[in-house]
């Protein structure tokens, strides 16, 4: 029978959730250990609600909440944003933002308690346990990471229930409606219970936030959106704070149904999932932020960005936020975004983000050039000696291959 190893105290990154609600308790019994709780306020709203009263009740001696909002957004989130990551075409990385700041966090609490050990909710199979311990190996090598997932007998969510049962600990889930969910001012995802079968469309019970398209206002609303060095700033001109902006847009995207994202993704543990994202007010700045870049950035930078977005979200992804290549690709990034000043107008209608106009004084956009009226700027006679040479490769090529019929024949 293989022995703990000694552990005094344990800092547990807890959400009140299911899997962490059940780890206290299984801490203090399978390791003997003080047990300190710590959550981020990343945004969950009413789930925060009593929640420090529950982590003692499961038996810690302390829980820490931090309202981590502004920072969220300012560091990870607004950073993503502007490199353009996106996770396998439509994940905008709401989960996977979330973890490196929750892990560097979780490091500074151990530091601040004198605790040797932290601990994290995240399964055996999924990404989550990836990002939370690359974060503290990289902040602080010496804690001892526990993973309760990797160590227990409990082997699903149905296991976690009964655990929660016997030791009284009250949790959202239910055999019924079994979701595993992770909320936060940038998105709400679920996974699990019917959505594991790919055939199976989404219960309309499931969608938390987003009002479903087809039960949408039958008038469309505008807004605009004023960016400032590729930042949000302003909505429809009223200058506002970060966490006040993406609150408005979500506002605004679950009154119209926007956001909403159906994927199966490639996990880092090498497992297909599916998850349910909505995103709403995040999809809105996606899209403002591409339209700006459309317009001010030229065509070899916006190309190349596009390819620094596809690796930055594979870094966010895979949890490795916390390296060199990942602060690299920053500074590239934060390059590309001194002119991406200007305004974007959106038409939402029943699920769609509809562009209806953009703006900067940086714009590369030349009416006077691309205009089909008669203009002094292009002359489209040019065209003849670029065409020739842009086709030198080709013509020669082809050539080739008629030369080398002619042999065969």
């Amino acid at each position: 029978m293989s022995t703990k190893p000694t552990v005094k105290k344990c800092v547990l990154a807890y959400s009140g959730g299911l899997d962490t609600s059940i780890i206290v308790p299984w801490l203090k019994n399978n390791y003997n250990c003080e047990v300190i709780c710590f959550c981020a306020d990343l945004g969950q709203a009413e789930e925060l609600e009593g929640l420090e009263a529950k982590a003692l009740a499961s038996g810690a001696s302390k829980c820490y909440v931090f309202d981590l909002r502004e920072e969220f957004l300012r560091d990870y989130v607004f950073p993503t944003l502007q490199a353009g990551a996106i996770y396998e075409r439509d994940y905008l990385l709401g989960t996977s933002m979330a973890r490196p700041l929750i892990a560097k966090k979780l490091v500074e609490v151990a530091a601040l308690e004198g605790a040797d050990a932290v601990a994290h909710g995240a399964t055996g199979k999924g990404n989550d346990q990836v990002r939370f311990e690359l974060t503290v190996m990289a902040l602080n090598p010496t804690l001892r990471i526990i993973a309760p997932w990797r160590e227990w007998n409990i082997r699903g969510r149905s296991d976690a229930l009964e655990y929660a049962a016997e030791f009284n600990i009250p949790v959202k889930a239910t055999q019924e409606r079994i979701y595993s969910q992770d909320r936060n001012l940038w998105h709400l995802s679920n996974e699990g219970g019917a959505l594991e079968d790919p055939w199976n469309e989404p219960p309309a019970d499931m969608f938390e936030w987003t009002t479903a398209p087809e039960l949408a206002p039958d008038e469309p609303e505008y807004v605009e959106l004023t960016f400032d060095k590729g930042l949000p700033t302003q909505i429809n001109g009223k200058t506002l704070g970060p966490v006040e902006i993406v609150e408005q847009l979500n506002a605004l995207g679950i009154k119209h149904g926007i956001g909403r994202v159906d994927i199966v993704e490639n996990r880092l543990v090498g497992m297909k999932s599916r998850g349910v994202y909505e995103t709403p007010g995040g999809t809105i700045l996606y899209k403002a932020h591409a339209a700006l870049e459309q317009l001010c950035l030229d065509r070899e930078t916006l190309h190349y960005k596009q390819q620094v977005g596809l690796r930055y979200a594979e870094l966010v992804y895979n949890g490795q936020w916390f390296t060199t290549l990942r602060e690299a690709l920053d500074a590239f990034v934060q390059f590309t975004e001194q002119n991406l000043t200007g305004v974007v107008r959106f038409k939402l209608y029943k699920g769609n983000l509809i562009l209806a106009g953009r703006k900067s004084p940086y714009s590369l956009y030349r009416e006077d050039i691309v205009t089909f009226e008669a203009e002094q700027v292009y002359d489209q006679a040019d065209a003849n000696g670029f065409i020739r040479l842009f086709g030198l490769p080709l013509k020669v090529a082809g050539m080739l291959k008629l030369k080398t019929k002619d042999l065969t024949d």
